[in-house]
């Protein structure tokens, strides 16, 4: 079989095209060697991630998302589809939305937090695995979170009433950012799997779909 990963440059970040012919275990440990070989090419960047080629869970992009960072210089800041409506919105996004976490020296957690785990952080942070029930996550800036969002997070410690929280299942226990503290209602929610983002407006916490339209209107 011929090059089962091809990886693919584009404004937004990088295009990884994979083979729908191999075992996921294989393919995963050649995207690992891909990248290994490919990583003083790619060089030290913080990128949007997508993947083609064949259908990929939550789950296996997180290892998939963990192979890469562990075998190269870069910084995955979020991962997308391959739509191309959703990918000219992220170009867009990753410069003027989430640029704090370039300017803020974000952070890097590579795990998931078990209930009764505290991590506290003076930057921005990007987690990169899911927040369990009776986990906390504190950030002086903002929280992105690769998975699920089910424990709770301080966003804005640091007094910055402006940060936001970013999950790709947002289901918290609870959300603080800066001063305004926000509790999940107790009755059972439909489970969905759309990112979402939470920001503090006018003394409430909002949470949102993280559309075009939402970014837009408030101020990161």
């Amino acid at each position: 079989m011929k090059n089962p990963v091809i990886i693919k440059g584009t404004k937004s970040g990088i295009i990884v095209h994979l083979s729908d012919e191999l075992p996921f275990d294989q393919l995963k440990e050649k995207v690992c060697e891909k990248f290994a070989a490919s990583a003083d090419f790619l060089g030290n960047a913080q990128i949007a991630l997508s993947f083609e080629g064949r259908d990929v869970s939550d789950k296996e992009q997180l290892i998939l998302v963990d192979c890469i960072t562990k075998h190269s210089n870069l910084d995955v800041v979020c991962v997308i589809d391959d739509n191309a409506e959703r990918e000219a919105y992220f170009n867009k996004t990753l410069e003027e939305k989430l640029i704090s976490l370039n300017t803020n020296t974000g952070q890097f957690y590579k795990g998931t937090l078990r209930s009764g785990q505290v991590l506290e952080f003076d930057t921005s942070i990007v987690i990169l695995g899911d927040i369990n029930a009776g986990a906390q996550v504190v950030s002086a800036g903002n929280v992105v979170v690769l998975g699920k969002l089910l424990g709770n997070v301080y966003a804005g410690a640091s007094g910055r009433s402006n940060s936001f929280v970013v999950a790709l299942q947002m289901y918290p226990t609870q959300i603080r950012i800066g001063d305004v503290i926000a509790r999940s209602p107790d009755e059972k929610r439909k489970v969905e799997d759309e990112a979402k983002i939470a920001f503090s407006q006018d003394g409430n916490i909002y949470i949102e779909s993280l559309d075009r339209d939402v970014l837009n209107d408030i101020s990161l």
